[in-house]
């Protein structure tokens, strides 16, 4: 194993196990260098999107399992947050603090703490203690609704927007800041990251647009929406589709050229919305004349912002990430390359995903807990012998 130089070597993170966004931040850290070591519950989580050694989510960090219904289990933890720079956890609110785990307790052990808490409600508001998904949290942050064509109901966008966006980005935003005024102050905090928080702020854009009056509540009439024929998706010959994005007049005036080329005719003038049904079914007959390999080479190397709706299975093959190494193949698994780059302090997949408990006694050991055998041997951290 090789330790990775990332941007963040030397920052220690405590990741209280969860799911979906907490550990794609914990992911993330640990990506760009820092050392994280994860606490997951004797047994396991029992919800997995995957086997736990194929987990990407789990990558680059070893898991260490401590029963929290012990008073040792505790106090083991609080021993690791007097060692951290960051704790993560994505628990209820009042759940950490149940377990003797709260901020208070953990800014009294280290005052420089950081400790990110991620939720889709947030720690407080009517619906703070309530359950929810991320399909939820966009619901009610205002941005679920907009998502979908016109006369149809509002599309999931899988749950990147809200786990992850709204959710993930934000909390890893939120503890990086917050560290770096610790190390300024040796002042640690709370960040309260909620999923809803995260999604309002991403909407900044449709909300200046419709608070101006440019964004209909009529869902798919709009710019970015589908409701321009501009900007939307066509089906091919074959069954796959193109993207159209020729927001900008020249970028649609190179994807003019380029079906002028072929013999096509004009298409309607789009400056006029009253032409856009024309427009929409001159565009999705053409597109259909056409293989999508064919319209992939036709527009390869023009700016008509025309390009294929790659499925994932072939996006790890695509030459462009070919090229960048965007897709890799680290220890049996095809898996997104740690991203963003950096010119200066490398990043890279140095680590496995760890099944829970499969590098308790390395972990402990490596953050400088004495006694860890005897922590096995009492079961307040459990090895896990299978892995």
């Amino acid at each position: 194993m090789t330790q990775s130089t990332g941007p963040l070597s030397g920052v220690r993170v405590v990741e209280m196990v969860g799911i979906g966004p907490g550990p794609f931040a914990a992911m993330l850290l640990a990506d760009l260098g820092a050392d994280v070591i994860r606490i997951d519950r004797p047994g396991g989580n029992a919800l997995q999107v995957a086997p736990p050694e194929r987990d990407i989510l789990g990558r680059n960090r070893p898991s260490a399992a401590v029963d929290l219904k012990t008073s040792e289990g505790v106090e083991l933890v609080l021993q690791l947050v007097e060692r951290a720079d960051i704790l993560l956890e994505g628990f209820r609110p009042g759940v950490m603090e149940r377990l003797g785990l709260g901020p208070e307790v953990a800014l009294e052990r280290n005052p420089r703490l950081v400790y990110g808490r991620m939720t889709g409600w947030g720690q407080t508001g009517p619906l703070a203690s309530s359950a929810g998904h991320d399909v939820n949290y966009i619901a009610v942050a205002g941005g679920l609704d907009p998502i979908g064509r016109a006369g149809g109901p509002p599309q999931v966008p899988l749950n990147l927007l809200g786990d992850f966006a709204g959710g993930s980005m934000y909390l890893v935003t939120g503890v990086l800041a917050a560290l770096t005024h610790a190390r300024g102050t040796g002042e640690g905090q709370v960040v309260d990251a909620a999923i809803t928080d995260g999604v309002a702020h991403l909407m900044a854009m449709t909300v200046s647009m419709q608070q101006s009056g440019a964004w209909s509540p009529r869902r798919g009439t709009n710019l970015l929406d589908t409701g321009a024929p501009f900007y939307d998706v066509y089906e091919t010959s074959d069954g796959y589709w193109m993207s159209v994005g020729g927001l900008e007049p020249r970028f649609w005036y190179a994807m003019q050229e380029v079906f002028a080329s072929v013999g096509l005719g004009d298409l309607p003038d789009r400056n006029d919305p009253k032409n856009w049904a024309e427009l929409r079914e001159t565009l999705r007959t053409w597109f259909l004349s056409r293989t999508q390999e064919e319209w992939t080479a036709l527009f390869a190397g023009t700016d008509a912002c025309v390009a294929p709706v790659v499925p994932l299975e072939e996006a790890y093959e695509h030459p462009h990430h070919v090229a960048r190494g965007t897709y890799v193949e680290e220890y049996g698994i095809t898996q997104p390359a740690p991203a963003p780059r950096f010119s200066a302090t490398g990043t890279g997949i140095h680590r496995a995903p760890d099944r829970p408990g499969a590098s308790t006694r390395e972990a402990l050991t490596a953050w400088g807990i004495e006694d860890v055998d005897d922590l096995i041997e009492n079961k307040v951290a459990v090895e896990n012998e299978e892995n």
